[in-house]
């Protein structure tokens, strides 16, 4: 399994419309995708910013470059992206899932 993760980071004061901004443009198709195990949206305030971190679990490195084609560690913007972030990550990273603890049935 792969965990594949995002930063970026904008003004506080548009840290709630940055978050619907994402629905918005896809983020619940996205946790839907063949060979996605699940996305997650994390966010934190940091002094004058609100951080972002977007989090997915996928089957495999080929799931991800079924997604994101094979330039995968590439972060794709779009031109409102522009209008929040005042931080972000060019890349995205990509971990292999070394341990795994399941939650109680």
């Amino acid at each position: 399994m792969i965990a594949r993760i995002w930063r970026g980071a904008v003004a506080k004061a548009d840290g709630d419309e940055y978050e619907q901004y994402i629905d918005d443009t896809g983020f619940s198709a996205y946790g839907k995708t063949p060979g996605n195990r699940g996305a997650w949206m994390l966010r934190r305030d940091k002094g004058e910013l609100t951080e972002f971190v977007t989090y997915s679990l996928w089957d495999s490195i080929d799931a991800v470059k079924a997604f994101a084609g094979e330039d995968h560690e590439v972060a794709v913007y779009y031109p409102e992206d522009e209008r929040f972030l005042v931080e972000r990550e060019d890349t995205v990273l990509h971990f292999e899932v070394a341990r795994e603890i399941a939650p109680p049935d």
